[in-house]
């Protein structure tokens, strides 16, 4: 989980990669008219969010019971961790985090994604970080890829 441009896609990929399971990027999951709203730098509302978060569930159950999965997803407010929670009550989230200068370059520096920098403020303005209660662990993104798989790989329950 994190605000776009914190590296979810890419560690996740690898986090799924190193554990042997599926991966899924959750950008996948969003209706044409979310990636049309969003390109137009409107930001999503919670019913825009709906079925997609919906769908991300849906996956997820599948995998609960087949040896687990990692998915890439924003799952920037506590109500939409508690909506994929519902599918696998076991879901641990790691939260990509790091300053928003370094978000924001590495925003800018992103090619061919449909989400516009301008939009960056309103998912930090949206984040609500994980409560004491939410089975997770904050991950902070300084560093390559590679740094920021192991901290992931290290903060994951054994």
């Amino acid at each position: 989980m994190g605000v776009s441009g914190s590296g979810k896609s890419t560690v996740g990929g690898l986090l799924a990669e190193r554990l042997g399971v599926p991966y899924a990027e959750a950008d996948d999951f969003h209706p044409p008219a979310n990636i049309a709203k969003m390109s137009a730098g409107h930001a999503l509302d919670d019913a825009d969010r709906a079925p997609w978060l919906d769908a991300i569930a849906a996956w997820i159950a599948e995998r609960d019971g087949l040896g687990g999965g990692v998915v890439s997803c924003s799952a920037l407010r506590r109500r939409y961790r508690d909506r994929l929670r519902q599918a696998a009550p076991g879901l641990f989230f790691l939260h990509l985090d790091g300053p928003r200068a370094l978000i924001a370059a590495r925003l800018a520096a992103r090619l061919g994604h449909f989400m516009p920098s301008g939009l960056l403020d309103s998912q930090f303005d949206a984040l609500e970080p994980l409560d004491a209660d939410e089975a997770g662990a904050v991950v902070t993104v300084d560093g390559g890829p590679e740094r920021i798989t192991a901290r992931a790989l290290a903060a994951l329950p054994h």
